[in-house]
């Protein structure tokens, strides 16, 4: 089994200095296993293909050192995209005001899959606005979560760069 923690503990410093965050790092098995690594920049302009070839240069000389991964292994880097996964608390208040799919680990209220607008983090829980009204679900309890793709979250991503906060998402979408 690879310590996925430990990686991420490990570059994440050196990405930071190099002006990139560390969104996740996942290892997927199959003929030969695959690092997959999300970073984006700090800036938050978007991520480019010169970025992630910078990157991978980098973590591939730390990953060398360390050798963390047993045998052979392909290293992946790329942006997390527009419809991102939600990894850290922090992402819950970033992207307050925008659609989320929430899938937990265990039931809570009969069900482990929850769609609606984020609105952000009250300590260890996330607040979610549904159909159903208002949720408050465990960080904890958290499985997998992700931004949905829809148009606000579209007309967010495509703000030109002199524009403030192009994925830190400044401006919310209107509340419905």
């Amino acid at each position: 089994m690879v310590d996925t923690v430990g990686i991420a503990r490990m570059i994440e410093t050196p990405l930071q200095a190099m002006g990139y965050r560390l969104v996740r790092v996942v290892v997927t098995s199959g003929r030969r296993a695959t690092l997959q690594m999300m970073a984006e920049r700090l800036d938050d302009l978007p991520m480019t293909v010169d970025d992630c070839a910078q990157i991978s240069h980098s973590v591939s000389a730390l990953l060398d050192v360390a050798d963390p991964i047993a045998g052979a292994y392909t290293l992946e880097v790329s942006s997390p995209g527009i419809d991102r996964p939600l990894v850290r608390a922090e992402d819950y208040d970033r992207f307050s005001g925008f659609e989320a799919r929430i899938e937990l680990a265990q039931l809570i209220d009969g069900r482990k899959r929850f769609r609606g607008r984020l609105l952000g983090t009250e300590g260890a829980v996330v607040r979610l606005a549904t159909e159903g009204g208002e949720i408050r679900v465990p960080l904890s309890k958290v499985a997998r979560a992700k931004l949905v793709l829809t148009d606000d979250l579209i007309a967010a991503a495509r703000r030109k760069p002199e524009e403030p906060d192009p994925l830190g998402m400044a401006a919310r979408p209107a509340a419905s």
